[in-house]
């Protein structure tokens, strides 16, 4: 055998990474012959190879002559007397070595042609190049390199061929890493190859003007081991390429081996396998056993149940044999002992599912039981916690019984409801989710279910059923019961169907002199449940958010005011109560706002308010609207001081038929807008005026005689009034632009 050249740096930092990370996981012991060395450097030596003799016995560590090795320098093996690298050596019939590689240069200097380079052999029998391993590789531009085996006598051969033009074109066919054809080619290698040379050839018509050298190479390389670049036609950077080798023992069968030489191979608990390329055999342990099947002793008995390698379900039931394993089950079980196949006996089953089944039907009514009462306590914890013993105290003392709101459990309003369905939701209001639901009697209602809030929000919720019970209006919705025994306090109302009265001012179709009656109709009707809530009810009630959306309709467009949940209650004596302001933005008294003094003429202002939506058709606020006309108030005030009042009513409302009507109702709601709180009517003659202008009637405070040009004069300067500032040192405001910011508003989307 024979190589050229020094190695060159790129190609030896390769070398050295792959000895690196290459080794046998067997022990030494099962690797070497006694007293033979079972490494060089870092590549291990199993037997069947060996270097030299043995220390103890003085036999060779070797099997057969071609199988010996040679240690050079501590760290470098070599096969026999040859100079052919070993970097890998495995049982598996794998051996890497190094390669040199064939060079062919042509000089034509100077009107002469010359050609020199070298020709690689590897001859041996026992080693053949291993075909699924390695490729052919011949770089170059006038190329082409053979692969030459020569078997009994016959010499066969394998090659590639490469030709490229100019350093252009072949920079523009192709790029680096690809090994084509065109300046490098590669080849797969056929079976059985051995006694090997390598051979690189030129087609002797080399142009120097193309741009790359004047030699041509070929080798042999492990897979992966070579990556073409353009570089490599001026340069090879590299002498040596690593290749693998399939390795043999013998020169014959395993049926003409086995057991008819002294110097068969395969030892105690192995099997012979015959080699792929017609020479020799190799050796393999049989299965349940692990170590290296050359050696005397043979192959050792793997312990599968130490190693964790068995199927048992677990290591205790694991039993090691040779060569195999067994298990076994418990011994209240029946089977192989294999994971999943081991099977408690019929008994056993019977009397632990009996044991079980008792066990868990008594757990169950335990934590049934247990659940009960933790439920029980948890209802009545909720029930005293939302104010119930309170509530009951006072419906008790109520002399017409069928006047009692009920007291719904919460298993009925959750099957009213479909357990809260979101579907269910016909509102959001600032202090609760309204739901429709059908109780077990068909009586649709509409199901209050206030937020988990803070204590004074319960409290309004207690508020609003203590209000509600003591009111029986036509014009008032209907309180029919409630649920305390929920975390979430519950209020059951009468459904309402028709919507609200926003819904009828803002989604309606066309207006005409029909619906106007309708409206007037409806604002009387509210002013009448006001009044009432005012003054009949046994302590004055004032709603504190009078709004459209608190106005729902019945199928005949009959007025139900609802929403309590900030209504507050005055104490006998008293005209006013000190509160936070709260309220939606829009219908808040100015007065209210800035005094945080609520009272009954707080109401007022708020119904003035919904008093001008009938009339006009817009929003109390709208942010998107100029600075003068973002509050429908002062907008309207603004328009009677303006002489424009007709054009901020809603288009179609007015006709000669109700003209009339429609300045009445723009007197009353310009008064109920006064600033001053005690310059407004109490909601009393607000209903009465409603009603006389319903009914065509005189009311004693309004001269009805004046013809219309007195009454609009008389009106501008109640709008005056009304809309400039006070001269009391207690009032200097002039609208809601002067006081934003200075007060706490609660604002509220409303049910």
């Amino acid at each position: 055998m024979r190589k050229m050249g020094l190695k060159a740096t790129q190609m030896l930092f390769m070398i050295v990474l792959v000895r690196i990370g290459l080794g046998s996981d067997e022990a030494d012991h099962d690797l070497a012959m006694d007293g033979c060395r079972s490494s060089c450097g870092k590549v291990s030596v199993p037997y069947p190879f060996g270097i030299g003799n043995s220390s103890f016995t003085g036999d060779r560590c070797f099997l057969a002559p071609e199988l010996e090795l040679r240690c050079i320098d501590a760290d470098s093996l070599y096969r026999g007397h040859g100079n052919v690298q070993i970097l890998n050596i495995t049982l598996q019939g794998k051996m890497d070595m190094l390669a040199a590689v064939s060079h062919v240069c042509i000089d034509k200097s100077e009107g002469r042609e010359a050609t020199w380079g070298e020709e690689w052999t590897l001859s041996t029998p026992a080693f053949a190049i291993s075909s699924e391993d390695n490729k052919f590789v011949s770089v170059g531009c006038d190329t082409y390199g053979y692969l030459n085996s020569y078997v009994n006598g016959t010499k066969s051969s394998t090659g590639c061929l490469t030709r490229c033009d100019s350093k252009e074109s072949m920079q523009s066919m192709q790029s680096h890493g690809n090994c084509t054809g065109i300046g490098c080619c590669q080849v797969n290698i056929p079976p059985g190859m051995k006694n090997i040379s390598i051979q690189a050839f030129s087609f002797y018509n080399f142009n120097s003007s193309f741009g790359f050298n004047n030699c041509s190479t070929s080798f042999v390389v492990k897979n992966g081991s070579y990556t073409f670049s353009l570089d490599h036609l001026n340069h090879i950077p590299f002498n040596e390429a690593p290749f693998v080798v399939d390795w043999t023992v013998g020169n014959d069968t395993c049926r003409n081996s086995e057991g008819t030489t002294d110097n068969y191979a395969c030892k105690n608990n192995s099997y012979c396998e015959d080699s792929n390329t017609g020479y020799g055999y190799r050796c393999k342990c049989r299965a349940g056993f692990e170590g290296n099947p050359y050696l005397p002793q043979g192959c050792r008995d793997i312990d599968e149940c130490l190693k964790g390698t068995h199927t048992c379900i677990n290591v205790k039931n694991c039993h090691n044999t040779i060569g195999n394993y067994t298990c076994s089950c418990r011994k209240w079980q029946s089977g192989n002992g294999k994971e999943r196949d081991c099977r408690i006996h019929t008994m056993v089953v019977v009397g632990a599912a009996v044991g079980f089944v008792i066990l868990f039907v008594g757990t169950v009514m335990l934590y049934l039981i247990h659940q009960k009462r933790k439920l029980s306590k948890l209802k009545e914890k909720f029930f005293r916690q939302n104010g119930g013993l309170i509530l009951l105290q006072k419906l008790s003392r109520r002399e017409d019984t069928s006047q009692i709101a009920q007291i719904f459990t919460e298993e009925q309003l959750k099957k009213a409801t479909n357990n809260f369905d979101e579907t269910s939701i016909i509102g959001r209001g600032g202090f609760g989710t309204v739901f429709k639901g059908f109780l077990v009697d068909n009586r649709i209602v509409a199901i209050k279910k206030s937020k988990i809030l803070d204590e004074s929000q319960k409290e309004q919720f207690i508020n609003e059923v203590i209000i509600l019970s003591q009111i029986n209006h036509r014009n008032v919705v209907k309180l029919l019961g409630c649920c305390l025994e929920t975390e979430v306090p519950l209020l059951v109302y009468e459904f309402v169907e028709n919507g609200t009265l926003y819904d009828f001012i803002h989604t309606e179709g066309k207006v005409n002199n029909e619906i106007w009656k309708t409206r007037v109709r409806i604002a009387a009707e509210v002013a009448g449940s006001l009044s009432y809530l005012h003054s009949a009810t046994s302590v004055p009630i004032i709603h504190r958010d009078v709004k459209t959306t608190n106005i729902l309709l019945d199928n005949t467009y009959t007025a139900k005011v609802s929403d309590f949940g900030a209504s507050r209650l005055v104490p006998l004596g008293q005209t006013e109560i000190a509160t936070m302001v709260q309220g939606t933005f829009g219908y808040l008294d100015p007065e209210y706002m800035l005094t945080s003094q609520l009272t009954e003429k707080s109401d007022v202002y708020s119904f003035g308010v919904v008093l001008v939506e009938l009339l006009t058709g817009e929003n109390p606020h709208s942010f998107g609207k100029l600075e003068e006309k973002k509050t429908l108030a002062n907008h309207f005030l603004s328009c009677f001081k303006g002489d424009c009042l007709f054009d901020v009513l809603q288009v179609g409302i007015v006709n000669e038929e109700n003209k009339k009507e429609v300045m009445d109702v723009a007197i009353l709601a310009a008064n109920c807008l006064r600033l001053n709180g005690e310059e407004r009517p109490s909601m009393k003659e607000v209903a009465m005026e409603l009603e006389r202008i319903r009914l065509k009637e005189k009311h004693p405070w309004i001269n009805t005689d004046q013809n219309l040009e007195e009454t609009q004069h008389l009106l501008h300067e109640t709008s005056s009034n009304t809309y400039e500032p006070s001269n009391s040192s207690n009032h200097q405001y002039s609208g809601y632009d002067s006081i934003k910011g200075r007060v706490l508003v609660a604002l509220d989307d409303g049910r």
